[in-house]
């Protein structure tokens, strides 16, 4: 088995978590291994969580397109370029499958493994030294699983670890006593939940007297945390957060209630109760998965009710 591996997979944060347990695995296989991650710098906090992690390196390709005008972008380019070709590898591994990870893992002085042209979104077979099959039937932490699993050549072992750990936090912000954390944002409005549900969660949590969290990460998310908030006896929305802080917020609720987001994985993979609500898309390929304190609920057009949210969070939490 290889020394030494960089794992690319670079975004979106969900996707970055997906690829957790693969790391754990190929840590449990060789104790000594070394792996490197390569991931977008809005997300690298991620990688950091997990033991077996040796190094993060953060490419900016998402802030560098949007500056390719700018003198100082290409100079940036140039220092990860050199970053990446400094360490060489035994394995680089492109778990993402798109173009731009192609590219980087193109960079790095190690032997490219990747998915053949049958399991990848993108033609990229020629990138590669290997390529390997992989099923777009399994659930995408399997498919990062055996990726990997095949590049290295071992079995996927049994179980499924995510790796990651944070101590719970208590802020300025939050009242005293138990919480729950409402994740009602996500990157398509196919995929929300309806505000009058949130209202009815929260409301049922204060019952029981838990408090309620709604955390944001834009403007139009903060003016909907806070019209949720306005409806409730004991809520808080707190500041912009970033993910270590996220995490040790989530490591400290007694339930996390999230729809399709990067954020409810995050929750999961950390061990918080976490229920996972969708209504646009579904679980079964990329939902809440391999966490023992958690669930999916819904799918396309198939919205859960508060009523069904509520009782499986109340399970999870007791």
């Amino acid at each position: 088995m290889a020394k030494s591996i960089l794992l690319v997979k670079t975004s979106s944060l969900g996707d970055v978590i997906h690829a957790l347990p693969a790391v754990s695995d190929a840590r449990s296989m060789a104790a000594d291994v070394r792996v490197d991650w390569a991931v977008e710098e809005p997300f690298a906090a991620v990688p950091r969580l997990h033991a077996g992690v040796t190094a993060v390196i953060p490419v900016a390709i998402r802030r560098w397109r949007r500056a390719l005008w700018r003198g100082r972008t290409y100079g940036e380019i140039a220092a990860c370029v050199r970053h990446l070709r400094e360490q060489p590898y035994d394995a680089v591994v492109d778990a993402q499958g798109l173009f731009k990870s192609a590219l980087i893992a193109l960079a790095v002085r190690g032997t490219r493994y990747g998915l053949d042209i049958r399991s990848s979104r993108e033609p990229l077979a020629w990138f590669y030294d290997r390529t390997f099959a992989v099923s777009w039937e399994l659930h995408a932490v399997e498919r990062n699983r055996l990726l990997l699993a095949q590049a290295l050549g071992y079995e996927v072992p049994a179980g499924c670890a995510y790796g990651i750990s944070a101590a719970p936090r208590r802020f300025d912000w939050l009242a005293a006593g138990a919480y729950a954390v409402l994740l009602h944002a996500t990157s398509g409005n196919y995929k929300l939940w309806d505000e009058p549900n949130w209202v009815a969660l929260g409301d049922a949590f204060n019952s029981s007297g838990v408090s309620c969290v709604l955390p944001w990460g834009s403007g139009r998310e903060r003016a909907r945390s806070e019209r949720i908030a306005e409806k409730l006896r004991a809520a808080a929305v707190p500041p912009l957060l970033s993910l270590d802080d996220l995490a040790g917020l989530f490591a400290g609720a007694k339930a996390v209630v999230g729809v399709d987001t990067g954020l409810a994985h995050l929750a999961a993979a950390l061990g918080a109760p976490t229920v996972g609500v969708y209504c646009g898309t579904n679980p079964a390929a990329t939902g809440i998965y391999g966490c023992g304190r958690s669930v999916n609920l819904g799918g396309i057009g198939r919205a859960p009710t508060p009523a069904q949210v509520i009782t499986a969070a109340e399970k999870l939490a007791s």
